[in-house]
C-alpha cells in the first residue's frame, strides 16, 4: 500500500481517508501502520482511529486475523456496521440482495416481473424482497446504509432518474430515489444495469485492468465503461449504448424496428426479443429469451443461424468500441451468453478481424465470471465506495449521516 502524499499531509487527512487504508487489508492494520501510511503524529492517528472505533466504523480484528510475533493491536473494517440493499432490475425480471459493508452478499432472493409495468408495481415488489431479506438477516430498516438498483435503461446518475428509456414504459424522469426516502434514511443509488455489472467485474474479478468493456446481451444489448479505472457515463449518462448503433445487414430490405423507435439497431437484431421475434417467424413455439437460448444450445439449426448472424451483428458494433476505446478485456454477460461459443466464436472472429491489430494484441473476450451476480455486486461496491468516502465518514462518525 502506497504512503498517501504529501499534498494530503499539508491540507489534512480526513477520517475517510485513514478508514480506506483498512479497506482492502482483510489482516487489519496496527496504529504503527497507520502512522508510517499516513506520516501522521502517533498522538493524531489515535485521536482519528479512536473517532473511527466510537463510531464502529472499524473494530478489534479477531485472534485468528493477527500476525504472529507482532503483538500489537491490530484494526478491521467493521462490516456489520449496518447493511446494503441491492437489485437488479431486468426486463423480465429481478435479483435483490442484502449486503454487509465489504459488499459481500449475506442473502438473496429474485423473482419474476415485467419492467414494462411501470415503476410503482416493479419497486413495490423490490420493497416487499427488500423486507424479507432484512427480516431474514435479522436486521431492522434503521441498519440500512445505502441502496442502490441497477435498471435496463440510460439513467441521468446525478437525479437517479431513467430518461427515455426504450423499454422501461411509464419510468421516464420518475423519482426512484424519491420513492424509498419515506423508508429509508439513507442515500439511494440508481444506475444503468450494464454499468453495475461493468464495475463489479472490474472491482472483483480484473482490479488491475483499467479499461473494461462490459457488454450484457440479454432480453436487450447493453453496454457498460470502465475507463481508467472509473465508470464512464458520459456527458449526460448515456455512454456505451451499443445496442442502439444503426447497422446495415446484408440480404434484409426493410430493417426491423427497435423497440426504441428506430430502425435497423444492433438490438433489433441481436437482442434477446429479436431472437424470439424471429424464432415465432419460423414457426416456433418460443416465449421467453431463456426458451430461445436452450433451443440455441440444443443445436437446432435455425436458432443456431440466428445467434450465428446475431453473434457478427453484435461482433461488429463490438469492433467498433474496441477501436474507439481499446480496452483490454472485454466481459460478456446476460442469458444469451451462456450459448456458449455460437455466441462467442462469431463475435471473436469479427472483432479480430475488423479491429486495429494494436487494440486486439492484448484483448480478453471472455464471458463474465460473476453473471448472473454481476449487477448486484457492482452495486454493492458503488455503495460502500460511497460509504467510506470522506464526507459520508464524517457524517457517520458524528451521527448526521442520513
Amino acid at each position: 500500500m502506497d504512503t498517501i502524499n504529501a499534498g494530503a499531509l499539508r491540507t489534512g487527512i480526513a477520517l475517510g481517508d485513514v478508514l480506506a487504508l483498512f479497506r482492502d487489508v482483510d489482516e487489519g492494520l496496527t496504529k504503527a501502520d497507520v502512522v508510517r501510511l499516513t506520516g501522521l503524529s502517533r498522538t493524531t492517528v489515535n485521536q482519528r482511529l479512536d473517532s473511527l472505533l466510537g463510531a464502529q466504523l472499524l473494530v478489534p480484528a479477531p485472534e485468528d486475523a493477527r500476525t504472529r510475533g507482532r503483538p500489537a493491536s491490530r484494526f478491521v473494517v467493521n462490516r456489520h456496521r449496518g447493511v446494503l440493499l441491492v437489485a437488479d432490475i431486468g426486463a423480465t425480471g429481478l435479483r435483490t440482495a442484502v449486503c454487509d459493508l465489504g459488499g459481500e452478499v449475506r442473502a438473496e432472493r429474485e423473482a419474476p416481473s415485467d419492467v414494462t409495468a411501470g415503476p410503482t408495481a416493479v419497486l413495490a415488489l423490490v420493497d416487499e424482497l427488500f423486507g424479507r431479506l432484512l427480516k431474514e438477516t435479522r436486521h431492522e430498516e434503521s441498519d440500512v446504509l445505502g441502496v442502490g438498483l441497477g435498471v435496463p435503461g440510460p439513467v441521468d446518475f446525478g437525479s437517479g432518474r431513467v430518461v427515455s428509456p426504450p423499454i422501461m414504459t411509464g419510468w421516464d424522469r420518475y423519482d426512484i430515489p424519491g420513492w424509498f426516502a419515506p423508508r429509508y434514511d439513507c442515500p439511494v443509488l440508481v444506475d444503468k444495469d450494464a454499468n453495475a455489472m461493468a464495475y463489479g467485474e472490474h472491482r472483483l474479478r480484473y482490479p488491475d485492468t483499467a479499461h473494461l468493456l462490459m457488454v450484457k446481451i440479454g432480453t436487450g444489448v447493453g453496454t457498460g465503461i470502465i475507463a481508467s479505472g472509473r465508470i464512464h457515463r458520459g456527458a449526460d449518462g448515456a455512454a456505451g449504448d451499443v445496442g442502439h448503433i444503426q447497422v446495415t445487414v446484408e440480404d434484409v430490405a426493410e430493417p426491423p424496428l427497435c423497440r426504441c423507435g428506430n430502425t435497423g439497431c444492433v438490438e433489433a437484431y441481436a437482442g434477446g426479443w429479436a431472437l424470439v421475434r424471429d424464432l415465432k417467424e419460423a414457426g416456433y413455439e418460443v416465449t421467453t429469451v431463456d426458451d430461445a437460448v436452450r433451443l440455441i444450445r440444443s443445436g437446432d439449426i435455425t436458432a443456431v443461424r440466428l445467434a450465428r448472424r446475431a453473434a457478427r451483428i453484435l461482433g461488429g458494433a463490438i469492433a467498433d468500441a474496441v477501436n474507439m476505446f481499446n480496452p483490454r478485456v472485454i466481459a460478456i454477460g446476460g442469458q444469451l451468453a451462456h450459448t456458449d461459443e455460437q455466441l462467442f466464436a462469431g463475435i471473436r472472429e469479427v472483432v479480430y478481424g475488423r479491429s486495429l491489430p494494436l487494440a486486439t494484441r492484448n484483448l480478453q473476450i471472455v464471458r463474465s465470471e460473476l453473471d448472473p451476480h454481476a449487477g448486484i455486486l457492482g452495486l454493492s461496491q458503488l455503495l460502500t465506495d460511497g460509504i467510506y468516502a470522506p464526507e459520508r465518514v464524517r457524517q457517520l462518525v458524528e451521527g448526521t449521516a442520513s
